[in-house]
């Protein structure tokens, strides 16, 4: 690979700072990743990810890329207690209140807790000998270049130690939703991003379960996305062999309680029986845990004007979507891989083609997320008619795909990222959902007529 600079800095050890300094690894003498929380010596939830305790989906296409990012990750994770599985044939995928029927396919899922995710990934990362990373580190600020075009390190405090310099050719903020970067630029004379956000109130709670194989049937996870009347959702997932992770919420303070008859009632009136059926009659093996997450959030750094040389934007700083769709992750390892490929061709103007890049790459996941909150009445945000369209096609396709594996599959294929949404309205497709919708009408129409025949 050709070496464009002596040293990187990423903010953040958290998966999108991990696999950020993958990719400027190939490119840089140096790689250090600054990390304000100590990592633990086994691999555990940790402060610095309050939402390490929940239930994480890796989606499809997320495995795939971190897979190349480092070779033999996936058997790694599976070796140390997850489960490889296929995403359509080996989960209950249900949506709008109906049941995905589903069938084999090339989808290859990956199933453990988001510590072993991420620990096997830091890991991977530090064996690399020209990264390393700093815990306890602070980081207060960025430094820049007298005439304050170009960012040249960050200022950092090591645990209780003095404020220091750290000097780098390029600095990535990785350091999450929380990130002050439009507050640093601006300090600097740039201009803040526009700002996208969606206030949704999403709200969880998390219990862990012991497992026996014969539980679900032996599929490993169920997954169910809110819809009306009362726009709830969770998740079941295997975890390793003797545990079950059960997340389950709702919208605008509608959350699960963290009581045991109140948590099952709460199960209950989830549109499959099967997550009510795990926390009834599966042993407990932890308290509850509870995670707020109150809105979509986009930053729109490509649409700047102006923007400090030697400074990237990356993960959940730059996007961060509702997580019961489960696409952080999967969006941080595209990121990756895109800014690998904008370093193949140098640093100039690195930030502009960056952001460009990862425009499109995001675009795809925040339609899918936005798009179906705003199905939810309460939610506000623009509803275009583009938007109430969609919302109403994926609406019908789901009830045809009650009995229609193709269609299953091609859902579960967008959803997972491997595939444009435009694919379903491919005209195979949209005949597929015209003849799906059809026959289920004729056979209401049957079963109605039967009925009164009976009566």
């Amino acid at each position: 690979m050709r070496q464009i600079g002596e040293h990187a800095v990423v903010i953040g050890a958290s998966m999108g700072g991990l696999l950020a300094a993958r990719a400027l690894a190939d490119f840089f003498e140096k790689v250090t990743v600054l990390e304000r929380d100590v990592f633990p010596l086994a691999d555990v939830p940790r402060k610095g990810v309050p939402q390490g305790r929940h239930a994480h989906g890796l989606l499809a296409r997320g495995r795939d890329v971190i897979e190349k990012l480092f070779p033999g990750w996936t058997d790694e994770v599976v070796a140390c207690g997850g489960a490889r599985g296929d995403i359509a044939d080996d989960a209950y995928w249900i949506g709008h209140g109906v049941t995905l029927k589903t069938a084999p396919s090339d989808m290859v899922g990956l199933l453990a807790s988001r510590p072993v995710l991420e620990g096997h990934v830091r890991r991977r990362l530090l064996a690399l000998p020209n990264v390393s990373a700093i815990e306890r580190c602070a980081v207060h600020g960025l430094v820049a270049n007298d005439e304050r075009s170009a960012i040249k390190g960050v200022r950092a405090k090591v645990g209780n130690g003095v404020e220091q310099s750290i000097i780098a050719d390029l600095v990535v903020d990785a350091s999450g939703l929380g990130s002050v970067s439009p507050a640093w630029l601006e300090g600097f004379g740039f201009r803040r991003p526009e700002e996208e956000r969606i206030e949704i109130g999403i709200g969880y709670t998390t219990r862990i379960y012991r497992r026996r194989p014969s539980d679900l049937g032996g599929k490993l996870a169920v997954v169910v996305a809110g819809s009306g009347p009362n726009w709830r959702n969770g998740a079941v997932l295997f975890q390793t062999e003797d545990r079950w992770i059960v997340s389950i919420g709702g919208y605008f303070g509608d959350h699960a309680p963290d009581d045991n008859q109140m948590f099952a009632a709460y199960a209950r009136s989830l549109p499959t029986p099967e997550i009510h059926d795990i926390v009834t009659r599966a042993e407990p093996l932890t308290d509850f845990f509870s995670y707020r997450y109150p809105a979509n959030l986009r930053r729109r750094y490509e649409r700047l004007a102006r923007f400090p040389k030697g400074y990237l934007v990356f993960g959940d700083a730059l996007c961060s979507f509702n997580p019961v769709y489960g696409q952080g992750m999967t969006v941080a390892a595209q990121e990756a891989a895109l800014l690998q490929e904008c370093l193949r061709d140098g640093d100039a103007d690195l930030a502009r083609r960056f952001f460009n890049k990862t425009k499109a790459a995001i675009d795809t996941p925040w339609d899918i997320a936005v798009g179906n909150d705003l199905r939810h009445p309460q939610v506000q945000g623009p509803r275009p008619a583009k938007v109430r369209f969609i919302n109403w096609y994926i609406g019908k396709l789901h009830m045809a795909a009650q009995h229609d594996t193709a269609l299953g599959n091609a859902f579960l294929q967008v959803a997972n990222l491997q595939a444009s949404p435009t694919r379903l309205l491919h005209p195979v497709v949209v005949m597929q959902v015209i003849r799906g919708n059809l026959s289920r009408r004729l056979r209401r129409s049957r079963e109605a007529t039967q009925a009164g025949a009976r009566a």
